[in-house]
């Protein structure tokens, strides 16, 4: 169930059967040849399909998120931390005001993760709330599942390249890329990633049959499903 189906008083009327929610954080980046949407489109995506016939409502997706690494490529958007944090808090008081008291965060970015700092604050702001955060794409069953395709894969990878993310038109390149050096690319700056990635890509091939992402998107949705309708206080 999207929330953006529904009008307030829909809302007002669940809120008083329904303290579950679930919202989707993505990010706005470079993924080489893919979508530069493609955290904000799996997160969200991930989540209404997780929720389905649960009943349990999904906000639309933060789109915005932190990631200052990759600001020198065009498209990529970056909000400060502190916006970010502010902007995700800000989110979690309506949320909570509109009624819903067990919040899953569905995140699909993991230079979001930050926020979950400024999350756990949160809660002590708001007794009798809970909030749970889940990055969907590294949860134990989906991130075995994936190591079970292919051990080499990363960020704007094969693991990312599915039908819903890649552009019509855009061919992939058959190669294999080699894995970045995490320890010598952290440490540079924007201009200095950028030289180091070239198009993106952090190591792997660039796609993989839709049968083996179709697969491993099924667990992922299940997994998830587990997070937002079991296992709460």
């Amino acid at each position: 169930m999207r929330i953006a189906d529904l009008n307030w008083m829909q809302v007002e009327a669940l809120a008083k059967t329904e303290d579950r929610a679930v919202l989707p954080l993505g990010s706005v980046e470079q993924h080489a040849y893919l979508s530069l949407a493609v955290d904000a489109i799996l997160a969200e995506r991930v989540s209404i399909d997780a929720a389905e016939g649960t009943g349990v409502p999904v906000f639309p997706v933060a789109s915005y998120g932190f990631t200052p690494n990759f600001v020198e490529f065009p498209g990529t958007i970056t909000l400060k931390l502190s916006t970010y944090i502010a902007l995700v808090t800000d989110i979690l008081d309506g949320i909570a005001r509109s009624g819903f008291r067990r919040i899953t965060i569905v995140n699909g970015h993991g230079g979001n993760s930050p926020a979950h700092g400024a999350v756990l604050e949160w809660l002590d702001r708001h007794p009798g709330c809970q909030v749970k955060w889940h990055n969907w794409w590294n949860a134990p069953e989906t991130f075995a599942k994936v190591k079970a395709v292919d051990p080499v894969a990363s960020h704007a990878s094969w693991m990312e390249n599915f039908p819903w993310t890649r552009l019509g038109n855009v061919a992939m390149p058959d190669i294999q890329k080699p894995m970045l050096d995490m320890n010598r690319f952290v440490p540079l700056d924007p201009v200095a990633k950028k030289a180091m990635l070239g198009d993106g890509n952090y190591g792997g091939v660039y796609q993989r049959p839709d049968e083996e992402m179709l697969a491993i998107w099924k667990i992922a949705v299940a997994e998830t499903r587990r997070v937002i309708t079991e296992d709460w206080q």
